[in-house]
């Protein structure tokens, strides 16, 4: 391909809205153009990656033994209600009428779809098992878009589902997507983490997100410095504090003026944090957006709230819950902002973390503008409707499996497994028959693979001052010539030579013969980062090129053949 016919638009300058390197360099580099907010186009050289990714996934998918299908991605609100998520989903289920007044919406996932593929074809255990896939366009209105290919309201996503007879067959179909979604991270140059994940709106019982690791990623990572413990914050379950064999105290009703926070009341009571109980106070939504009823929840002073394990506790949408007034929730529950306790508490749902019963003799807030309760004890002083783990597993506490000390990172979800066991064949109906023509609920898996999110966690781990690095594997070409003058005869016709040379050797290779400065042309070519870079210049008229490997060092010049066997030989070896 000569550069020279293409359309191509890069920039020196980052967009002021670019943020992250993948956002900048993506658009930069010309691959890629913004429409509206978390609305993206692919241009050329963005597009061929995209493919590339895509054949990726296509050829782990298939050889796994699913098959590729296409759906599309408006969805009828009927198999939503069926599977109770056309409230549940929130606010980012895109919503649409038709002139008729029909409602659909664009698709987020697939899951309702393919079920209902499969409850309609397949009745018998013969048929079983059974996985099918697509790579195609998904619809989330995200509230906030941002960081350009990594948060978006439209992306190409890869979703595949598995139907088996039993769970030992999800079992076996969860582990066969698990190595090839490592198979297919690996191809495309990512240095990843499988961690334990939270199910989220997806459902079902068990979920490993496959991280790519990067400090702009939004998963953040818990993992054990000794052991294979790692999960990702919102999972990780805690520790509890040793029980506390102390006897339980009187409990004491103390002025504390002025003290809202854990630091000040522990100041105040020369206690410690982990001495006290911290409040935090909701108001819970029904599927109409109206109110439900409020929360009191109370962890240890010193721990942080998961607010996904408060929302799994609740059982409810994430979209349900937000912080309360705190005046408008004390004139029914009694609460007041900065001194509420649980003792005294009433008219809402009180949620405790499994480690406050041991607790012994804490101090918490008396329901009253400054005051507080020292002594405070589990069963005697009051009871919650809930008791359950809403710890953050934060760095250097104990490993839930080992006890050795944790550490955190962050990175980009670029794909995540789903075990759904029957969440969705039990509400809408896929049932297959077994020998004896009884009937059973098809057990399921869901897979997804966020493929313009993975090109950009790859240009995230794939980059420097001076632009992209692509892995040969998923690079828009191989290798870049630039021609320094294209208008002379012995630089074209060498350069003739090695393209012709290399692309039977089957290399893509991409020519640079615009008329352009020799400065311009290496800007972008480190700019749009294809792998190898040769230079054919004044050397040519001895049959001499230049070659350089983006990102490991400096030109070297070779002859013509010699070039050759290098460059092709490093790209079927990495491509």
């Amino acid at each position: 391909m000569r550069m020279s016919k293409m359309h191509i638009k890069t920039l020196r300058e980052a967009p002021n809205d670019a943020k992250i390197p993948s956002h900048i360099l993506l658009v930069r580099a010309g691959m890629i153009r913004q429409l509206v907010s978390g609305v993206y186009g692919f241009m050329p050289f963005g597009w061929r990656s995209v493919r590339k990714i895509e054949e990726i996934v296509r050829q782990e998918m298939d050889a796994a033994g699913a098959q590729e299908i296409h759906m599309s991605a408006i969805q009828p609100k009927e198999l939503w209600e069926e599977s109770n998520r056309w409230g549940a989903y929130g606010p980012e289920l895109w919503r649409v009428k038709d002139r008729n007044g029909r409602e659909f919406c664009l698709g987020p996932t697939h899951e309702e779809i393919f079920t209902d593929i499969v409850r309609n074809d397949v009745t018998s255990h013969k048929q079983l098992p059974l996985m099918l896939y697509q790579i195609q366009t998904k619809y989330r209105d995200e509230a906030r878009p941002r960081f350009g290919l990594m948060r978006s309201r439209e992306f190409i996503m890869k979703d595949c589902y598995s139907f088996d007879k039993d769970e030992a067959g999800l079992d076996e179909s969860y582990k066969i997507m698990y190595d090839a979604y490592s198979k297919v991270f690996t191809r495309c140059g990512l240095s990843f983490r499988p961690v334990e994940a939270d199910t989220g709106a997806i459902g079902g019982s068990n979920s490993h997100e496959f991280t790519a690791l990067s400090e702009v990623g939004e998963s953040e990572i818990a993992y054990c410095t000794s052991c294979d413990m790692a999960a990702t914050t919102e999972r990780a379950e805690c520790v509890d504090a040793e029980p506390d064999e102390s006897p339980m105290l009187e409990l004491e009703k103390v002025n504390t003026p002025g003290t809202k926070t854990i630091e000040e009341v522990s100041e105040f009571l020369g206690v410690k944090a982990e001495q006290t109980l911290k409040a935090l106070l909701f108001v819970t939504y029904d599927d109409e957006g109206k109110e439900n009823g409020y929360v009191a929840a109370f962890v240890r002073g010193d721990r942080e709230l998961n607010m996904t394990k408060l929302v799994n506790a609740l059982d409810i949408p994430e979209h349900a819950i937000e912080f309360a007034d705190e005046e408008k929730m004390g004139k029914l529950t009694g609460c007041v902002g900065g001194f509420t306790g649980p003792v005294g508490l009433h008219d809402c749902k009180i949620v405790v973390d499994s480690e406050i019963p041991n607790l012994k003799n804490l101090v918490a807030g008396a329901n009253e503008k400054d005051y507080h309760y020292k002594n405070v004890n589990y069963g005697r002083d009051y009871e919650a409707d809930i008791v359950t783990d809403l710890k953050t597993l934060l760095e250097g506490d104990k490993c839930p499996c080992c006890g050795a000390p944790v550490a955190h990172a962050r990175g980009i979800e670029v794909g995540q497994v789903f075990k759904l066991g029957t969440k969705y064949s039990k509400a809408m109906g896929a049932l297959y028959k077994d020998e004896n023509q009884q009937d059973h609920e098809i057990v399921m898996g869901c897979y997804g693979i966020g493929v313009t999110r993975t090109l950009a966690a790859v240009v995230e781990q794939h980059h420097d001052e001076n632009g992209i690095i692509w892995p040969m594997s998923v690079a828009p070409y191989h290798v870049i010539i630039t021609v320094m003058k294209p208008e002379d005869e012995v630089q074209a016709a060498l350069t003739d030579d090695l393209e012709r040379m290399l692309q039977a050797g089957g290399a893509e290779v991409l020519v640079d013969d615009r008329k352009e400065r020799p400065g311009v042309k290496f800007k972008d070519a480190d700019l749009i980062g294809i792998p190898v870079q040769v230079t054919v210049g004044r050397g040519a008229v001895d049959g001499k090129v230049e070659v350089k490997f983006r990102g490991e060092g400096e030109k070297e010049e070779l002859d013509l053949d010699t070039a050759f066997i290098k460059v092709i030989s490093k790209v079927n070896r990495e491509k």
